[in-house]
């Protein structure tokens, strides 16, 4: 987009999320990912030359399997689950308020991986908007606008160490439309399958549309690592899974949940983000900042000074209010959505900042990208998965968990982590 338009999250991203203001939603190292283990994350080191393989254009390359994936295993009989957290972002770019690197450098410091849900646009630079045809829309149209090459080039770096660290690239398609006119809620399967497909070769193409063929590429292959989504403003879910089914992605988390452990629906896990309580409020809060900045400030994005910290505060407690539920009771992933965005003085950003550092490094804390806890969730008896999903929001199993998960699943079928090896 412009210089004057690249992803300004507390006014682009503001404006076209007020829509609805229900919940907008704008490896090899061996040590796993958030637990107590003292080992923090690496810097990303780029891979062989020798395993590298240029795809299309070269913006996009196979580098071999992802580093610092955990192997998932099966929870053995009486075994406590861990303490899964996700921590989102929606519409991930680099912009002026470096906010991309910041939290990549947080991440690694507090041994958490993350998955950060690219919007195409940000790949493709403002004067070739009109290669972006949305669905209902005409060409060159964007509720968020586009970037400039700087941002680009700045987005692909944050990318490439990104994925190197082990953290997971999603998608947030495009145009971000929201709302009755013309807006995702009102899209088709097939409008949904043309956005991902243009989200992908604006990916896979930027090297082309920008011009920048020296550049290494993104150390990935979009059309394998792309197996999940968060929909605009939480809208058009249901034809988006139907199409998202057909393409092989393997989660959605564009709904609203309470904290229980998650079920497949329409054959995805069904990540949604979930219900918190809310400091100071009779209701509980949907864990993402926009959610929680509009019961304070309303649309306004930068409310007033004085109430700042507290609004900060409130989302930082609340969170951890829904942690600590979780982790003493059922034992259910905590799923976190937020924006890279500067609202009410970047109150919001600090109080998630707090809270990866307070829980990512407690005992049997994993925090996580969604990929790595679909991974999980595959990995388990489905029978196991069951008894877990029968606890209600923070219930702990009244004769605990060696007792609760004590019975003797049936054996892993071959090849799925946690069964036994072969006889030889």
């Amino acid at each position: 987009m412009a210089a004057t338009q690249r992803i300004t999250a507390g006014t682009v991203v503001a404006a076209a999320c007020a829509a609805s203001l229900a919940g907008c939603a704008l490896g090899t190292d061996g040590a796993k990912a958030g637990t107590s283990d003292p080992q923090k994350v690496k810097p990303a080191q780029a891979p062989p030359k020798s395993v590298v393989r240029m795809i299309g254009d070269g913006s996009t390359a196979y580098t071999g399997p992802q580093p610092r994936l955990p192997r998932p295993e099966r929870l053995k009989p009486g075994q406590k689950p861990p303490q899964f957290v996700v921590f989102s972002w929606d519409g991930a770019g680099e912009d002026s308020q470096k906010l991309f690197s910041h939290f990549r450098e947080v991440a690694r410091a507090n041994n958490a991986t993350m998955t950060y849900f690219l919007s195409g646009v940000y790949m493709l630079p403002e004067d070739k908007r009109d290669l972006y045809r949305p669905p209902q829309h005409s060409p060159g149209r964007s509720d968020i606008g586009f970037n400039d090459d700087q941002g680009i080039a700045d987005t692909a770096k944050q990318l490439r160490l990104a994925w190197l660290e082990g953290n997971e690239i999603g998608t947030h398609f495009n145009g971000h439309f929201c709302g009755s006119n013309g807006g995702v809620g009102q899209w088709s399967v097939e409008d949904w399958k043309d956005e991902i497909a243009q989200a992908k070769q604006f990916v896979k193409s930027w090297k082309t549309n920008t011009g920048m063929k020296k550049a290494p590429p993104l150390p990935f292959d979009y059309d394998k690592e792309l197996v999940g989504a968060r929909t605009p403003c939480l809208e058009g879910r249901k034809n988006f899974m139907k199409a998202a089914r057909e393409l092989g992605f393997r989660y959605d988390t564009s709904g609203v949940n309470n904290q229980v452990w998650p079920e497949k629906r329409q054959g995805l896990w069904d990540l949604s983000m979930q219900l918190v309580p809310f400091p100071g409020h009779s209701y509980e809060q949907l864990t993402m900042d926009y959610n929680f900045m509009v019961n304070q400030s309303g649309t306004t994005t930068q409310g007033n000074p004085a109430k700042h910290d507290q609004w900060g505060d409130e989302m930082r407690d609340g969170l951890l209010m829904g942690f600590r539920r979780a982790y003493d009771g059922n034992r259910a992933p905590l799923i976190i959505g937020n924006h890279f965005e500067s609202w009410n003085g970047g109150t919001y950003m600090r109080a998630v900042e707090e809270v990866i550092e307070r829980v990512c490094n407690k005992p049997d804390v994993r925090c996580v990208s969604f990929r790595q806890l679909a991974d999980w969730l595959d990995a388990q008896n489905p029978a196991t998965l069951h008894k877990l999903r029968a606890l209600d929001v923070g219930e702990a199993p009244k004769q605990g968990w060696t007792s609760f998960l004590a019975g003797r699943p049936a054996p892993a079928p071959k090849g799925v982590p946690g069964a036994p090896a072969a006889k030889q």
